[in-house]
């Protein structure tokens, strides 16, 4: 997998894999603002990753899938957890179809969690986005400025 670090400001073609998902490993690059080393990024991405990523500091953070070929894209599924800190997270999902020279917001949502009853918030979204060329999740991890760092369990894409 590619990837790079990206400031807070700023191959071969992809496959399809078990249940239509598509091979991220094989079809982007991969922008962070950061991560932990014992969580990088393939762990969210990769079809059997296991152990999700997680930032390597607080605070608000971008992860961007740039894609080899522009991708149509019909289902999303973002999985969130945290089974340490109570805190509300919010996340940020957008698109580029011209390579981030405008983008187009899927959803932005908050979701509060409550450990140890509510550790996961499951998010699959029906879409239908031509022509995707960036895709870009931001996460403010604790909407009261705490500590805690963002983390993300999964990401799939079809």
């Amino acid at each position: 997998m590619r990837k790079r670090h990206i400031s807070r400001a700023s191959g071969d073609g992809p496959q399809i894999v078990d249940s239509g998902v598509l091979d991220l490993a094989n079809a982007v690059t991969v922008e962070i603002t950061s991560e932990d080393e014992t969580h990088p990024i393939e762990c969210a991405l990769e079809v059997r990753g296991a152990r999700g990523w997680r930032a390597a500091e607080p605070g608000p953070q971008i992860i961007r899938l740039l894609f080899d070929e522009p991708q149509h894209l019909k289902r999303i599924w973002l999985v969130f957890e945290e089974t340490e800190f109570q805190r509300t997270q919010e996340f940020t999902l957008r698109w580029s179809p011209d390579h981030g020279q405008s983008f187009r917001e899927i959803v932005r949502q908050q979701w509060n969690f409550s450990p140890p009853g509510t550790i996961r918030e499951t998010e699959d979204y029906s879409v239908e986005l031509s022509n995707v060329t960036i895709m870009e999740l931001r996460i403010v991890p604790d909407q009261s400025g705490g500590d805690a760092r963002a983390s993300l369990a999964s990401l799939r894409l079809a």
